[in-house]
């Protein structure tokens, strides 16, 4: 029921004012007299209304799409049906009008809205409390959302830059603040998360699977990184490390799969279940994982949409890898190592897929036929803890080849010694392949886009993606530079 809770309900207080952030309608328009805000036993449900938002509109397939596309290491897949897409990829022709941009955009400040609304919930209960549990419970479960909030900043800052800074849900000006403050806005938030959030692994939490201070350090280490910020990230990554409390999965390949959800490297998942039955009730996604399945008959089939590169493929197998190409690369025309065939590729279709998108038809409950059902997405994972923290401390001038080679040896590679910065970035590159467009990100921060990706038609100018036509339709004030 903790989890049930935590997928699944939403709030009255947050269903109201479904028309979003363009519209600019405040979240918050049910009247107070609908919620009993002297109800303790409902303080959980404005928390549970944006994990659930996350689920629904953060995982958005089409955002997916827009996020991993940008690099070398990852291809649109399938051609000639999504036509903005197919422009973006290795050729980045960015067009502003594009329906996934505006989706993205709505959608990531719909999570937004969804927070700002849950805050001012949990304070209404907050007014009303006498015991000390539920003020306890009411800080931690506000930093659960101000986490959220920071994530959806996150996200926007990855796909847009400069974007607007969103401080209440009746706020008519929508102009647009620089990424250092958008930055600076969500790092409050993740440190109060990160100072009033259990420090537990998520799978520890009372609603199983809910973020906790660790996840708040971890995204406040990956804005520290992006900031070049070393010191932060050492010693943030080094309080995960010290916590003892995680571990890499033993299974790289299961990882991803049923036996991997919420384990003990999990430090942020979007989450999914079936409830264990064959039909009925499923919280699942917005066919983000139908989107990456192969062109296939039978159960282990769906659109054909993102897959590894030929040069990805081929550099990862001249660097000897097994265990991570085996999981990272989903082939055609054989057999996967859970048994499942998929059938050769024909005409212009791919040869390969996104593995770790692929659920095996084993580990499907019986009765399901969807693609992925039932399995969660992974965000943050403690391997790239381990390979934050290994970056930072050798530009910080300390040797750190217990960390990358905790990294490798899950995946039987040999070990490193006195590894490099460039040693972190390919391991980074393996490690992280095909999840979250981490490579594209890679190679902006430390200045190497322009000299992989130039011939490719990549610009400076092509960081981010231009604010959406239909954004600045409504929202005229977008289009003026970032304060």
């Amino acid at each position: 029921m903790k989890l049930l809770k935590l997928l699944y309900l939403l709030p009255a207080i947050l269903l109201s004012g479904c028309s979003g952030y363009l519209d600019k309608s405040p979240e918050n328009t049910v009247a107070e007299s609908t919620v009993d805000y002297t109800d303790m036993s409902n303080l959980y449900e404005p928390v549970s209304g944006v994990y659930a938002k996350i689920r629904t509109d953060a995982a958005h397939w089409v955002i997916w799409g827009t996020t991993v596309i940008r690099d070398d290491d990852v291809a649109i897949g399938k051609t000639g049906d999504q036509t903005y897409l197919d422009a973006i990829d290795q050729k980045y022709g960015y067009d502003a009008s594009f329906w996934g941009l505006n989706t993205a955009w709505n959608n990531y400040y719909g999570v937004i809205e969804v927070a700002n609304g849950a805050l001012e919930s949990l304070d209404n209960y907050a007014a009303n409390m006498t015991s000390s549990t539920d003020k306890a419970n009411y800080l931690s479960y506000c930093g659960e959302v101000r986490f959220l909030r920071a994530y959806a900043y996150y996200r926007l800052i990855q796909l847009f830059g400069p974007v607007t800074i969103l401080r209440s849900n009746d706020q008519s000006n929508m102009a647009r603040s620089k990424v250092d403050s958008v930055y600076n806005y969500a790092l409050e938030d993740l440190k109060y998360a990160s100072e009033n959030l259990p420090k537990l692994r998520p799978n520890e939490m009372v609603h199983t699977g809910a973020v906790t201070a660790y996840t708040a350090e971890m995204l406040m280490a990956k804005i520290y990184l992006n900031r070049g910020n070393y010191s932060k990230v050492q010693s943030l990554t080094q309080d995960i490390i010290d916590s003892n409390k995680f571990s890499l999965y033993s299974d790289y390949y299961e990882l991803f799969k049923i036996p991997g959800k919420l384990c003990d490297e999990s430090l942020f998942e979007y989450q999914a279940t079936d409830f264990g039955n064959g039909s009925g009730d499923v919280v699942n996604f917005d066919s983000w994982f139908p989107f990456q399945g192969p062109i296939n008959s039978g159960t282990i089939s769906g659109w054909g949409f993102i897959t590894p590169t030929k040069d990805f493929i081929n550099w990862a197998i001249a660097r000897g890898e097994t265990v991570r190409a085996n999981t990272t690369f989903l082939y055609t025309g054989q057999h996967t190592p859970s048994g499942d065939w998929i059938d050769a590729a024909t005409g212009n279709n791919p040869t390969c897929y996104n593995g770790k998108a692929y659920l095996p038809s084993s580990e499907l409950t019986s009765g399901r036929t969807d693609y992925g059902c039932n399995n969660n997405i992974r965000v943050f994972r403690y391997a790239e803890v381990l390979l934050m923290n290994a970056e930072a401390k050798i530009r910080n001038g300390v040797n750190s080849d217990d960390m990358i080679n905790l990294v490798r040896e899950r995946a039987k590679m040999p070990d490193l010694e006195n590894a490099t910065v460039n040693d972190v970035l390919n391991e980074r590159r393996m490690e992280l392949g095909m999840e979250w467009g981490e490579r594209f990100n890679d190679l902006v921060r430390t200045g190497q886009a322009v000299a992989v990706l130039g011939s490719l038609g990549y610009t400076t100018d092509k960081q981010y993606y231009g604010i959406p036509n239909a954004a600045i339709d409504l929202s005229p004030e977008l289009v003026n530079d970032p304060q």
